[in-house]
């Protein structure tokens, strides 16, 4: 199975350390070892502690709120009893990597000709960086205890926020991700299941208090309570994993972010605290900071694949990209960049080309705009896009007789 192999390694070795030697000494020994590769954070957590979180992740389903992210779903109870998804576990260790960027990541947001792309994902990808060290220290583990240990990133059914929790790393926030006290919202995570026993670390408490920051500054109100995330709203999920066209209610909301979203990271207070990353794979890359959306607009899949080499953002795909510098190009109130929209008109994928139907919309002199759209009556043949020229166009007509009064811009 591809993402078992993405995101899980078995590791086991011959006893290196003293078979008699307490596992308190065992655990001091992981800790520094941990520290020595790497990792700014490492807790240990028993496999029964997630608690009320496995519940809370049912009533999440249940509710829809994971959207289209079916992997979510599968097999629910792997994610809500680590023992199901392995029953030899008897400590889950539980690691941290910085990654505090070395700017406000909501700065960008002002400059509506650049694209803002995720703090966690103008470096290097950190699947690729946080497993290396996993298994390394699996490695060490293995040979230290002569118990077999499962390395897990991310991709695997783990839920690591509720685990970190339980090892003292952070809180899950009112925003949902995980907030340490040292390093605020700014931590990549990964697990080791062992099945030596190790002595657990108290679980970190709430420090959120009557906070509501990141609620309140959602720019599409994905959280419809504390604690509650509705990623069907979640500008991080319509811009990575949302195959389809951006919903038309989200698009002024989205602004120029063109790769997920930091605003309820970024505006925690408890960010006062944190610290910036040190691993300079993980640090941003001068042309991933503030990247024009002109000169995005211009990538075929070979440019795409080439500018986001080893990172993170490649895994979408350049037409789910360019659909989303097309959306900020659509926000950017700057009528030279109309050129680049009606350019990808004619492009090869529905997607970008629905996708400059709408920025072309927001952007195009009423005349021009309506020429074009009378050119793609009769040529477009994918609904989707058909779509798009009837909400924004006075010559194309409606469904069904409807009116065709102009609904430009909007």
């Amino acid at each position: 199975m591809a993402g078992r192999r993405a995101g899980v390694a078995d590791l086991c070795g011959p006893r290196l350390l003293n078979p008699d030697r307490p596992p308190a000494d065992l655990k001091a020994a992981l800790v520094r070892q941990a520290r020595a590769l790497g990792f700014d954070g490492v807790g240990v957590t028993a496999p029964d502690a997630i608690g009320e979180a496995g519940r809370h992740f049912r009533d999440f389903l249940e509710a829809g709120g994971h959207g289209d992210m079916d992997w979510l779903a599968a097999h629910p109870e792997r994610r809500t009893d680590p023992r199901v998804l392995w029953p030899g576990v008897r400590a889950i260790i539980m690691l941290g990597v910085n990654y505090g960027p070395d700017e406000d990541p909501l700065a960008l947001l002002a400059k509506r000709g650049c694209g803002a792309i995720s703090a966690y994902a103008q470096g290097d990808d950190y699947h690729d960086v946080v497993k290396k060290r996993l298994k390394a220290l699996g490695r060490w583990l293995a040979a230290a205890s002569g118990a077999e240990v499962k390395v897990f990133v991310d991709t695997a059914a783990v839920m690591e926020k509720p685990l970190a929790q339980a090892a003292g790393l952070g809180w899950q926030g009112k925003h949902t991700n995980l907030v340490s006290r040292e390093f605020g919202s700014w931590l990549f995570l990964g697990a080791i299941f062992s099945a030596a026993e190790l002595p657990p670390d108290a679980p970190e408490h709430d420090h959120c208090g009557s906070c509501n920051a990141c609620q309140e500054i959602c720019p599409t109100a994905a959280f419809p309570a504390p604690y509650r995330l509705d990623a069907r709203r979640c500008i991080s999920y319509l811009t990575i994993e949302n195959k389809g066209p951006i919903p038309r209610e989200f698009r002024k909301a989205i602004g120029n972010r063109i790769y997920g979203c930091d605003d309820c990271l970024a505006v925690c207070p408890w960010n006062k605290f944190a610290q910036q990353g040190r691993e300079a794979k993980l640090a941003a890359r001068a042309e991933l900071r503030a990247p024009a959306l002109a000169d995005l607009a211009r990538l075929d899949d070979a440019a795409f694949r080439a500018l986001f080499a080893k990172s993170p953002v490649k895994r979408i795909g350049r037409d789910r990209f360019v659909r989303n510098v097309l959306i900020a190009i659509g926000n950017a109130e700057d009528a030279s960049l109309a050129p680049e929209a009606e350019r990808l008109l004619d492009d090869a994928s529905p997607l970008v080309r629905g996708a400059a139907v709408w920025a072309l919309s927001q952007l195009a002199d009423r005349k021009r705009f309506d020429v074009l759209a009378a050119k793609a009556v009769a040529g477009e043949t994918d609904e989707d896009v058909r779509a798009e020229w009837r909400q924004t166009s006075v010559v194309m007509p409606r469904e069904s007789g409807a009116s065709s009064t102009p609904r430009h811009p909007g």
